[in-house]
């Protein structure tokens, strides 16, 4: 087994290739400059970057590389699959609550907002993504004034699933990009990956271990990132209805999908929606399971979640 850990997009990275295999080694070389250059392709901190630029140019056509065109094609399926609630002109709202820089903060620690006063954005901007237009014969962005995008998990997990897709012809691979899993297959001896699922209130502790064979895992949650204004606590998961970090009884949401795309965007409007409508959701979707951890320490699951679950 190889294995590779290193930091990038704000998060731990890993990656497991299941062979001993030294032609393996170029490609897993290569791996970090992948990151990095998909970063700074797609990160809203790196003020040069590409998603930057197109940032500051709102109000104009301006021509993108194959990579910010995917990712955003992308986010903007997820806007409309989630009607929504998952979008990617949440970032006047993350600066506006004091999420202006990268952060990366645990569950016991904080960081006091440079925005004393914070107020809700507009919530009618942060659903104006459905006013992007997309030109595809020049592969063209618009994006409107007083819009700007932050492609936040999406970018993780499409990245996490490039890098999958690339090492997979050498050996079963998975990644791991800040909680964003994917897997390529079974494990060279046909056994399932196992994936623990943390316990949010004590990072120490695995509540279940997770068995995938087949898809992807990903977990939301509002214990990292997330800092301290006047008594208040925010995380920079926002809820697009409020302006405002989701305001819910979740703490952490774990989904097991068939992809990444759907993982993370399950993840994510279970958080947002609470406990009894994000575990109905769960339930109705025959092609997901999920565990949720409470505020209050209690741990719910779907129904279809069993069958992933170590037996051991």
């Amino acid at each position: 087994m190889q294995d590779l850990m290193f930091r990038a997009m704000g998060s731990q990275i890993r990656i497991l290739l299941d062979t001993d295999d030294t032609q393996a080694a170029p490609s897993i070389d290569r791996v970090t400059r992948w990151f990095a250059d998909w970063e700074h392709t797609l990160s809203r901190f790196q003020p040069d970057s590409e998603l930057s630029q197109l940032n500051r140019n709102a109000g104009r056509w301006v021509g993108v590389s194959d990579v910010l065109w995917e990712v955003i094609q992308l986010a903007l399926d997820v806007a409309h699959h989630s009607n929504g609630l998952v979008t990617p002109t949440i970032l006047p709202a993350l600066e506006q609550i004091g999420y202006g820089q990268s952060i990366a903060f645990s569950s016991n620690q904080s960081k006091q907002s440079d925005h004393p006063h914070i107020r809700p954005a507009w919530t009618s901007d942060l659903h104006d993504w459905w006013q992007l237009r997309l030109d595809t014969d020049r592969r063209a962005i618009w994006v409107p004034l007083g819009i700007r995008l932050d492609l936040g998990g999406i970018a993780k997990g499409w990245a996490a699933y490039q890098t999958q897709q690339r090492l997979q012809p050498y050996a079963p691979t998975l990644v791991d990009a800040g909680g964003d899993i994917v897997v390529s297959g079974p494990q060279a001896d046909g056994s399932a990956w196992p994936i623990g699922v943390t316990n949010p209130h004590d990072p120490d502790e695995i509540l279940t271990l997770l068995m995938i064979a087949h898809g992807s895992v990903a977990t939301s949650g509002r214990d990292y990132r997330r800092w301290q204004s006047q008594g208040i606590w925010h995380h920079h998961i926002i809820d697009s209805r409020t302006g405002i970090s989701a305001q819910s009884d979740i703490l952490s949401a774990t989904v097991v999908a068939p992809d990444i795309v759907r993982a993370e965007m399950s993840a994510k409007m279970a958080l947002i929606l609470g406990s009894a409508e994000g575990l109905g959701m769960l339930e109705a979707q025959p092609d997901l399971a999920g565990l949720l951890v409470l505020e209050d320490g209690t741990i719910l699951q779907s129904n279809r979640l069993e069958q992933y679950v170590w037996k051991g």
